[in-house]
C-alpha cells in the first residue's frame, strides 16, 4: 500500500518548526551529506517568511548559507529539510540533528563492550610480554570517569603502564578529551597503588587519523612527571601505530586583521541609532557596542548579543545589503516597520530580566553565563590580575577551527609587555586546563614568529594588535579563570602535570561576580601572588 504523502507546509509552519527544534536542542548542528556545516552552540541563524517562502540564513566563523526550505520533518531527533539553492531547480537534503552522536544510548553501549576486546587483543599484539588487567569502561563519577574511556593497566612483572582508550564510534570531541581523563587515570592508579607496583606512565590509545590536538598537547606534558605515548588503533586490523609528539603538523590557527574600529563605528552609525532607540533610555549607558569584522557589529548586554548589524547576502539574491536584526540567542528577526513594535517589546523585557540581582531561575539571566563574565572581565581585566593592561583586550585572538573551540577566551597584556592568554569558565569544566593550554600553545607560535625586517613589527602588531606596546620576548602567561565554586575539582591535579614551561595562574572569583567582581585567590606554578 502506497504510503501517503506529507502534507504541504505553509512557510509559517516551516519556520515554526525549524525555531520549535533549535530551542530545543541548544547542542544541535546542520549537517549536509553527513558533513557538519554549522554548530549552533555558536552559529547563528535568520529566518524570513516573506513573499510566500520560507528563508533560512546560517551564519558562523565556519562561514555563510542561504536557503529556501520547501519542508521541515523531524525523524529520530533529526530535522530534515528539504532545500532549494537560489537559481537551482534540485532540491537538496540539510540535516539539523540535536545532538552530533545520533546513537541510541543502548548502541553506545553495546560499541563500548565490544571496544574492550578489540583493544585487549590489540594490546596484547602490541605488547606479547604484558597482560592487560582490570579493563572496564564502567562510570566513576567520584573520579570523573564516564563510560566513553576504556581504562586499565598494561602489566609486566613489578611496572605497570596506566591505559586509556576511545573507540572509532565516539565524537571528535570526547577523543580530543583522552589526555585529561589520562591524566587523571594515571594519578588515581598511582594514589590507589599498595607500593608493589611501579605505575610508570600513561598509555593513550585513540582511533586512527583522531590524534592531532591530542599530539599537540603531549608537547606541553611534563614527561618526567607523566610519561607518555600516544597511540592509534585501527580498530578493523587491530594493529596500533605510535605517534610522535613532534609529529603534530601546522596548528589550526590564524590571525585575522583587527577590524578598524573607527571606521566600522562610522559606516553602523545610523544602525546603531535605530537599536539604541528601541532601548530603554536608562539602560543605554550600559548597551556594549562591539565590532566584530569590519562587515559585522553587535550588540550586547551582559554579554548576551541581543541585535546585530552585518553586510550579508540578500534573501533575494547573492547582491550584498545592510542586514539589522534582532534576537536573545542563536535566532534573529529581521528589523521593520510590522516587527518594530514586537522587537521593542522583546527588547524592554531582556532589559528588566538580565540584571544582576535578577531571578537566578530566568533564562534570561541563565543565559550564556561565559559571555556574561566575559563582557564583566572585559570592561577591568585588572580583576583577574593588577598589572594587566585594560587598553588592549582582545576576544577570540587567534581565531580557532570552529570544531576546536566552545569556550571563550580573552587576550590581553601586562604593563612589562608580557602577553596574557586567559581562559575564562562561568561553569565547572573538567577540561578547562588543557583547552586553556590549546589557546596558549597558539598565542605562543604567533609570538614567536619571525618579525617583520623592514617595521621589525611582530605578528601581532603587524594584524593591527598592541598598537605602541613593546611586547615581552617571554611566552605568555596563561590565566584559568572562573568562579570559585565552579572550578572542577581535578584542574589542580591537571595542572601539576603540566611543563614548567607553561607559566600558568588559576583565579577564582567571588561567587557574586555578576555584581561584585573580584579575585578571592590565586594560585600560580611560580610564587603566589596575594589576592587584592
Amino acid at each position: 500500500m502506497k504510503a501517503a504523502a506529507e502534507p504541504e507546509q505553509t512557510p509559517q509552519q516551516i519556520a515554526a518548526a525549524l525555531e520549535a527544534f533549535l530551542a530545543e536542542s541548544p547542542a544541535a548542528v546542520v549537517l549536509e551529506d553527513g558533513k557538519v556545516l554549522f554548530d549552533m552552540r555558536r552559529a547563528k541563524y535568520s529566518l524570513s517568511t516573506e513573499h510566500g517562502r520560507c528563508t533560512v540564513q546560517f551564519w558562523g566563523e565556519e562561514g555563510n548559507l542561504v536557503r529556501r526550505v520547501s519542508a521541515a520533518v523531524v525523524r529520530s531527533k533529526v530535522l530534515r529539510l528539504t532545500t532549494h539553492r537560489f537559481g537551482h531547480v534540485r532540491t537538496q537534503l540539510l540535516e539539523i540533528a540535536a545532538d552530533l552522536d545520533r546513537r541510541t544510548p543502548s548502541t553506545r553501549e553495546a560499541t563500548r563492550i565490544r571496544f574492550l576486546k578489540v583493544l585487549e587483543r590489540a594490546l596484547f599484539r602490541q605488547f606479547p610480554d604484558c597482560r592487560a588487567d582490570a579493563f572496564r569502561t564502567a562510570m566513576d563519577l567520584e573520579k570523573s570517569f564516564g563510560p566513553a574511556y576504556a581504562r586499565g593497566l598494561l602489566v609486566r612483572g613489578q611496572q605497570a603502564w596506566a591505559v586509556i582508550a576511545v573507540n572509532r564510534e565516539e565524537t571528535q570531541t570526547t577523543v580530543d578529551g583522552i589526555l585529561t581523563l589520562g591524566l587523571l587515570w594515571l594519578h588515581a592508579c598511582r594514589e590507589s597503588g599498595d607500593g608493589r607496583r611501579v605505575v610508570a606512565g600513561l598509555k593513550l590509545v585513540v582511533p586512527r587519523g583522531m590524534g592531532t590536538l591530542t599530539l599537540s598537547r603531549l608537547a606541553w606534558i611534563n614527561a618526567e612527571a607523566a610519561p607518555c605515548e600516544l597511540w592509534e588503533l585501527d580498530e578493523r586490523g587491530e594493529e596500533m601505530e605510535p605517534r610522535e609528539a613532534a609529529d603534530h603538523g601546522n596548528l589550526k590557527t590564524r590571525l585575522i586583521h583587527a577590524p578598524n574600529l573607527a571606521a566600522a563605528h562610522e559606516r553602523f552609525a545610523e544602525a546603531a541609532a535605530r537599536v539604541l532607540a528601541l532601548v530603554p533610555e536608562a539602560m543605554r549607558s550600559v548597551v556594549e557596542q562591539r565590532v566584530r569584522t569590519g562587515g559585522e557589529m553587535a550588540f550586547l548586554l551582559h554579554g548576551l548579543e541581543f541585535a546585530r548589524v552585518r553586510v550579508g547576502a540578500s534573501a533575494e539574491s547573492f547582491n550584498r545589503v545592510e542586514q539589522l536584526t534582532f534576537g536573545a540567542g542563536a535566532n534573529a528577526v529581521e528589523l521593520t516597520a510590522d516587527t518594530e513594535a514586537d522587537l521593542r517589546e522583546l527588547v524592554t523585557r531582556l532589559f528588566e530580566r538580565r540584571t544582576a540581582t535578577g531571578d537566578k531561575r530566568d533564562p534570561l539571566y541563565r543565559m550564556q553565563p561565559e559571555r556574561w563574565l566575559e563582557s564583566v572581565l572585559r570592561r577591568d581585566v585588572t580583576l583577574i590580575e593588577p598589572h594587566l593592561d585594560p587598553a588592549h583586550v582582545y576576544t577570540q585572538v587567534p581565531a580557532f577551527a570552529a570544531s576546536d573551540r566552545g569556550m571563550l577566551d580573552l587576550l590581553s597584556v601586562s604593563r612589562d609587555g608580557r602577553l596574557a592568554v586567559i581562559e575564562l569558565k562561568a561553569d565547572e569544566d573538567l577540561h578547562l586546563a588543557l583547552q586553556g593550554l590549546d589557546y596558549w600553545v597558539r598565542v605562543r607560535w604567533h609570538h614567536l614568529q619571525t618579525a617583520d625586517h623592514f617595521t621589525g613589527l611582530g605578528e601581532f602588531q603587524r594584524h593591527g594588535y598592541f598598537g605602541g606596546v613593546m611586547l615581552a620576548k617571554e611566552s605568555p602567561h596563561l590565566y584559568l579563570v572562573a568562579p570559585a565554586l565552579r572550578i572542577h575539582p581535578a584542574t589542580e591535579t591537571v595542572l601539576r602535570y603540566l611543563s614548567p614551561r607553561v607559566d600558568w595562574r588559576l583565579v577564582a572569583l567571588d561567587e557574586r561576580w555578576r555584581s561584585r567582581p573580584k579575585a578571592i585567590w590565586r594560585k600560580h606554578n611560580r610564587p603566589q601572588t596575594p589576592a587584592v
